[in-house]
């Protein structure tokens, strides 16, 4: 229910504030005076495209704000799926600037304009004379069907047999197109993969044998300059061992002189100790290093297959080789686990087409069982509006399960005696159309809790008796449901709870549209010049408490 609305800076409208009653609303004015202008701008705050051109002072941004109470609605999942705060009364801003840039609001965080309209659609429902294609669209017509028979529950239901049904469907299809492609490229893989799978490949081992075929390839200079670096330490007549082992002895005479010279000799020795230990290496290095072609040729085989791996698989080391190796063995074997999830997924899939059978047949039962009784109470509600030859068929087919379910249906008109029903947009003229959405509107009202209902004009081609009998019927909604209603005749004008008169005025720089409730004295005013004009006569005037007076 929209409890106020503010307008800045649109249009012919500078600003506007309205705190609308909750029951009917009746809105009127003179042509022009700004009535479509208002609607413009709340067809802004529910979603629509934005235009700066339309700014009423082109140095300022337009807002656009309504305060809603929601807290009937339901809207709470919706809140949480957009990541927004719920609040019983929420607020939804719309802003244009200069530039043109448009922003959104729900609650003071920041909306897409696709979020704005889905939360708009559940808030408000603008309905004018010539909306036919609306009614005229098969799934609109299902979901009318669902309210008048109350499906919530079931279509909630058959719903999420669905959405699991098609997540099901959409899994097997993935699962069939990786199988076909993973059969394309299972006898490479796995050619790759026995590839490496035979070269046995070890972590480190690259680094190891180019450090074993180095030492190989030069193994005479390495003996050489080893037995050479022995002989300096341990075996010529003047070595490192024997001088150091001399040097000791000498400073073993003097350490009967001071403490200095006794650490000197320690370090002497140690230093002793470490290059025997040194030559003894050496010696057996010597020893160990001898030229080995055969072995050299194996080291160079194995590190020519590493290296033809790598440049293969455009890689650089032995470990990168192992972790291609495990993809491969990931992928051969996923090709043949992809069977058993494939058979898996296909058993689970039947179960939940079955599943989705059987909540669809159960809606459809639940639609076609209000078929007769919807039909019957739509057209007596037709006759009272004066339309005592109307006809209304529900046309029903069955088809392939689909998000809405098992059901095709048409709604087809006749307005007059002996004609054959027809589609809407072909059998209604607009204020017959007018009565019959009326009509159905008024028929839900009693079933659930509907948005706030804008009805513009919708009292177009009809006058006198059946007038009232229009205002009446929305007086009648407005019980349960908040109504503003844009009229143009007095009959429908008397029933409002709340009456909001449109006017223009007149600066010297330039025309601005307002809009204020009007008093009882004041609607007796303008329900009489709706009657007679400017200048209504005495009559006119009698008129028009007459009127109000069977309002009341």
């Amino acid at each position: 229910m929209l409890v106020e609305l503010k307008i800045k800076n649109y249009a012919l409208i500078e600003q506007l504030e309205l705190q609308p009653s909750p029951l009917l609303n009746i809105i009127t004015g003179e042509t022009g005076a700004g009535k479509s202008i208002m609607l413009g701008a709340i067809g802004l705050l529910l979603g629509n495209r934005a235009d700066s051109k339309l700014l009423f002072n082109q140095d300022q941004k337009c807002v656009i704000e309504g305060a809603f109470n929601v807290s009937e609605y339901h809207l709470e999942r919706f809140f949480e799926e957009e990541d927004l705060d719920f609040e019983p009364v929420s607020l939804l801003r719309r802003e244009i600037s200069p530039s043109g840039k448009s922003r959104a609001f729900v609650n003071d965080t920041p909306v897409t304009l696709e979020t704005l309209r889905r939360i708009g659609e559940q808030l408000m429902d603008i309905h004018s004379q010539h909306d036919t294609l609306l009614l005229g669209d098969p799934v609109y017509q299902l979901n009318i069907l669902d309210l008048y028979a109350q499906n919530e529950g079931l279509r909630t239901k058959y719903g999420a047999a669905y959405r699991a049904y098609r997540k099901l469907e959409k899994e097997y299809k993935e699962l069939e197109g990786q199988l076909a492609q993973s059969q394309k490229e299972l006898d490479y893989n796995t050619y790759l993969l026995n590839e490496l799978s035979e070269a046995n490949l070890q972590a480190e081992e690259q680094e190891s044998h180019e450090i074993d075929l180095k030492q190989l390839e030069h193994a005479e200079e390495i003996k050489l300059k080893l037995s050479q670096a022995l002989q300096y330490i341990s075996e010529s007549e003047y070595n490192a061992a024997g001088a150091m082992k001399d040097a000791s002895h000498l400073i073993s005479q003097v350490t009967e002189y001071g403490e200095s010279f006794q650490t000197l000799k320690e370090r002497l020795d140690s230093c002793l100790i470490e290059l025997n230990d040194i030559a003894g290496e050496l010696e057996d290095a010597e020893r160990k290093t001898e030229a080995d072609p055969q072995r050299a040729e194996q080291l160079q085989e194995r590190l020519d297959l590493i290296y033809t791996l790598q440049r293969k698989h455009q890689v650089r080391t032995v470990e990168e080789l192992l972790a291609l190796q495990a993809e491969l063995e990931i992928k051969v074997s996923s090709v043949h686990n992809l069977d058993a999830a494939i058979e898996k997924t296909k058993v689970a899939l039947a179960a939940a087409l079955q599943d989705v059978d059987t909540q669809a047949q159960e809606l459809s039962e639940s639609r076609t069982s209000v078929f007769s009784t919807f039909q019957e109470e739509l057209h007596r509600l037709l006759s009272e509006l004066g339309m005592p030859n109307a006809r209304v068929v529900v046309e029903h087919k069955v088809s392939a399960p689909a998000a809405t379910g098992i059901d095709v249906v048409n709604i087809l008109f006749s307005a007059n005696k002996g004609a054959a029903p027809q589609t809407l947009s072909k059998a209604a003229s607009g204020g017959e159309f007018s009565r019959l959405m009326l009509c159905i509107k008024y028929m839900l009202a009693d079933k659930t809790a509907l948005p706030t209902i804008i009805f513009d004009e919708i009292d177009t081609g009809i006058s006198g008796e059946i007038a009232v009998k229009v205002g009446k019927m929305m007086q009648q909604m407005s019980q349960k449901h908040q109504l503003i209603c844009i009229s143009h005749l007095p009959q429908m004008a008397a029933q409002g709870e709340t009456h909001y008169f449109v006017y223009k005025e007149d600066r010297a720089e330039r025309t601005v549209s307002r809009i204020r409730q009007l008093s009882h004295e004041e609607r007796v005013v303008e329900i009489a010049q709706m009657i007679a004009g400017a200048n209504p006569s005495e009559n006119a005037y009698q008129s028009a408490k007459e009127l109000l007076a069977l309002s009341a």
